[in-house]
Formats: structure tokens, C-alpha cells, sequence
């Protein structure tokens, strides 16, 4: 295989030859454009070929494993190098530069001093990438939170994730930033914890209040029965009682949280509102007065004198 991949590629190959032969081109110059072209042309043809094949492969494979996305999105990028590195390699030997393992080993000699001084950054997201696809603090589909932003993650790859805003902003964020701090996964477990502080006035009956609170969570569909909802008195403010209300929404998302929890208070409120329940508000009382008798009894005495 070797002695036919040197006598193939000897002195440009069969571009060389063609190249002395039917235009006369002097050896040198065949040599050189004929390696150059054979370099390219078996390249393309190795890189266009394993795209056909080994995608597919690769894919039957993961589906054979049981991968989600979140798992396949990386290995593709993986197979796609891997694609790439074997058809330089062996365009390298077939244009009569070496032999492919010395040209694989040149190839990723070069890759390596290339991402080790110009590329560092590049590589820490690189493994921060690893570190999301093997720990999967999050998936796609999730919502997240971190450093003040939140969205749902559209895209993970080996350097960055893509997350869309609320505001339906795209940030594509360095994968780093995501594995050097907290990250915060509110739907991790497929229900999220919601709570709701009412506040009371001190002459309302807590009893009557807190029943409200329960009945109208228990008529909502998208508020969990199990765990149920749960309210206690956690505050005795200036103007109010404190009654926290926790309830558990199941599969939520930033908006139906939102929507539910939205609803939830509207109804509550509205029932306070029947049930003669007062939502008070802060209230401030200004003490004091000016005096100014003594200089209204001065200007007074004038006037009498004049």
C-alpha cells in the first residue's frame, strides 16, 4: 500500500505526468502543481465522501446508544474533525508529502502549537464545553440563570451555548462562563416551587384568608395537588400579616410560571375582595407644627399703635 501511495505520488503524481507529458511543463514545476491539485482534489473528494458516509453512521450510532441532542450536537462536531484531520492526512501522503501517519502526526503537531499561542481562550471553552456535555448541568430546552441573565439554552457546543432572553435576545455565551460560576437550573427536577407573599390587614381572620389562599390554588389545573399547596404566617409587618403561599407547578417554563402565578394572585385578590379581606398598603403619619404666634402678635400691636 505504501510502495503504490509513493509511486502514485512520485514526481506530482498522475497530474505531474500529464501535466510533462501533454503541455511539456518542466519536471519542477509538474512535480509542484501536481502534488498541489492531487492535495486538493483528494482532500475535497475524502471530506465530501465521509460527510455521506460516516454522518449517517454516526447518527445511527447515537440513536442505537439512546444520546439526546444535548449529547449528539458535540459528537457531531467531533466526527466532522475527525473527517477532516483523516482526509488532510491522507491527501498529504497521496500528493507525495509523506506517508499518512507523518502527515497526521504534521497536521496535528500544527493544531496543537496553533491552539496552545493563539488559542487559549478558545480551548478553556473548549473543555468547559467537555465538562457541560459529562456533568449536564443543564439540557437544551432549560431555563436558566447566571450573573443577572436567565433564558431558555437553544444550542450547546464545544465552545459556546446560546441561550434566548426573555426579551428574545440571542446570547451566545463562552462555555467557561458557564462552568467558573453558579448556575441556576429552576426546572432541573421537571417541577418548580413557587411562592407568594398576601398580605393582611391585622383585623382580617387569618383562618378565612388562608382558605382562600388553598381553595383557589386547588382549582387551578396547572398547580400540582402533590405537593399540595402549603400557607403560613411568616410576617408581622407595619401594615400587614404575612401569609406565604408555596405551591409546586409541574414541567413549567419561564412563561407559564409567570402566567400561572399572574392568575393565581388576580383570583386570591379578587376573593379578598368579596370576602371584605383588606390588602392594606404602608401608610405615614406627619407630626409637628410651626410657631409662629409670637410674630403674628407683634405685627398686631403695630397696627393698633398706628
Amino acid at each position: 500500500m505504501r510502495a503504490l501511495l509513493l509511486q502514485t505520488a512520485g514526481a506530482g503524481g498522475f497530474v505531474g505526468q500529464w501535466l510533462r507529458s501533454a503541455i511539456g511543463l518542466a519536471p519542477s514545476y509538474a512535480s509542484a502543481i501536481g502534488s498541489a491539485v492531487t492535495f486538493v482534489v483528494v482532500a475535497a473528494v475524502l471530506y465530501v465522501a465521509g460527510k455521506a458516509v460516516v454522518h449517517p453512521l454516526a447518527n445511527r450510532l447515537m440513536e442505537r446508544r439512546g444520546l439526546d441532542e444535548h449529547a449528539r450536537n458535540p459528537l457531531r462536531k467531533v466526527v466532522s474533525v475527525a473527517i477532516v484531520a483523516v482526509a488532510i492526512g491522507v491527501a498529504f501522503a497521496m500528493a507525495g508529502y509523506g506517508n499518512i501517519l507523518v502527515a497526521l502526526a504534521t497536521v496535528a503537531a500544527a493544531a496543537t502549537l496553533a491552539i496552545g499561542l493563539a488559542m487559549q481562550d478558545v480551548l478553556a471553552n473548549f473543555v468547559a464545553g467537555v465538562f457541560i456535555y459529562t456533568d449536564r448541568p443543564f439540557r437544551l430546552g432549560d431555563w436558566i440563570e447566571w450573573d443577572g441573565n436567565s433564558g431558555i439554552v437553544e444550542d450547546i457546543s464545544l465552545r459556546v451555548t446560546r441561550v434566548r432572553t426573555f426579551d428574545n435576545e440571542l446570547l451566545t455565551v463562552p462555555n467557561s462562563n458557564l462552568t467558573d460560576g453558579v448556575i441556576k437550573n429552576p426546572v432541573a427536577k421537571d417541577r418548580l416551587r413557587v411562592q407568594f407573599l398576601f398580605g393582611i390587614g391585622y383585623d382580617d381572620d387569618i383562618d378565612e384568608a388562608t382558605e382562600i389562599i388553598v381553595e383557589e390554588a386547588e382549582k387551578r389545573d396547572d398547580i400540582m395537588d402533590d405537593p399540595g399547596v402549603t400557607v403560613r404566617l411568616t410576617e408581622l409587618a407595619d401594615s400587614y400579616v404575612g401569609l406565604k403561599s408555596r405551591f409546586w407547578i409541574a414541567d413549567p417554563s419561564r412563561a407559564d410560571f409567570v402566567k400561572t402565578r399572574g392568575e393565581y394572585v388576580q383570583t386570591v385578590k379578587e376573593r379578598f375582595d368579596e370576602a371584605g379581606i383588606d390588602i392594606p398598603y404602608p401608610t405615614r403619619t406627619l407630626e409637628g407644627g410651626i410657631d409662629v404666634a409670637g410674630d403674628l402678635g407683634a405685627e398686631s400691636f403695630e397696627r393698633d399703635e398706628e
